[in-house]
């Protein structure tokens, strides 16, 4: 059996340095509480996926403050520690997630695919997303690629345990769209968080580590300037087993924390076929109208300002998607 821990912070939007300490912080509760062999947290680690300004300088060095940070309490605690952040890779910056050895090996996984406003901020990656560690082989997933068909796709049989992280945020809380977007369709999203976990762990046979953000937010709205977007994160913290069966949760209404548990790393025997469709699970049309819509004017934002020169990062050193020991800087 291996011990996992999946950490739920509630974070705030640009605040990279805070957030590091705060992340730090509960890494060092969760090792020392229940010496795990692997502590996970989200994707966003040094900020919340949000559209805003102060999302323009929250991009990072690779080999900058949060990777080292990732790497530093690997060591302190002999375990592998993963978390994401926006690092600057080369000529772009990508939704990075980074799992780190106790030896200073690292691994790394770009997300395929920006979600609505987050394409504002970085491009998709290409790579599988299969890390061999010293536990064996794990998948990483960031954000929706917990519920894209693809991500099952590319990590069927070549993973024994699927983990990284997510942020969900949910609608504003306006009361003119309230009943549309609150009173009927957040619970759909409430849902989708719960089951997703389960339904890829069956998809791959194998268990499941979800981390995820948790609390209020309030953000600018996309394509209408000076209209705030009040929301929160819908935390759904998760580890369970390759049947599917939740073994630790943590809901919106456990706040910030972190859980533990057992599982079994061994060859995967997926419980459930993988469905031939985009999506893993169906979502409101409201969803689907923010992602095109979003998607669409990050895409080209994000393209506009590479070209003007107006991103806040330059470029910067990269790493191979597997760096061991002997090679990290």
């Amino acid at each position: 059996m291996t011990r996992v821990v999946a950490i739920q912070p509630a974070l705030q939007i640009g605040d990279v340095e805070g957030n590091l300490a705060r992340v730090t912080d509960l890494v060092r509760a969760a090792a020392r509480e229940h010496s795990p062999e692997a502590i996970f947290l989200p994707e966003a680690m040094t900020s919340p996926n949000a559209y805003d300004r102060r999302m323009r300088s929250v991009a990072r060095p690779l080999l900058g403050a949060p990777l080292q940070t990732l790497r530093g309490l690997a060591r302190e605690y002999g375990c592998l520690v993963g978390g994401g952040f926006i690092a600057v890779r080369g000529g772009d910056t990508r939704g990075t997630y980074a799992l780190c050895e106790p030896d200073g090996a690292i691994h790394l996984h770009d997300k395929d695919q920006p979600s609505f406003w987050e394409n504002n901020y970085y491009a998709g990656g290409s790579d599988d997303g299969v890390a061999p560690t010293s536990l064996g082989p794990i998948g990483l997933a960031n954000g929706f690629e917990w519920g894209r068909v693809r991500t099952a796709k590319r990590l069927l049989g070549r993973v024994q345990l699927l983990a990284g992280g997510m942020h969900f945020p949910s609608f504003p809380t306006w009361a003119l769209t309230r009943p549309w977007f609150i009173t009927r369709d957040e619970h759909f999203l409430e849902q989708y968080c719960r089951e997703t976990p389960p339904r890829m762990a069956r998809m791959l046979g194998v268990p499941a580590v979800h981390p995820s953000h948790v609390g209020p937010f309030v953000m600018e709205t996309p394509l209408v300037p000076g209209l705030s977007w009040p929301s929160r994160m819908l935390g759904e913290t998760t580890i369970c087993d390759a049947d599917g069966v939740v073994l630790q949760r943590m809901s919106y209404g456990d706040g910030e924390g972190y859980v533990a548990a057992d599982v079994d790393l061994v060859d995967p025997v997926p419980r459930d076929p993988i469905p031939d469709v985009f999506w893993n699970a169906t979502f409101p049309v409201s969803v689907h109208l923010v992602w095109y819509a979003g998607n669409a004017h990050g895409v080209a934002k994000y393209k506009l300002m590479k070209r003007l020169g107006r991103h806040s990062w330059e470029p910067g050193p990269d790493l191979p998607q597997h760096t061991p020991a002997s090679e990290a800087p």
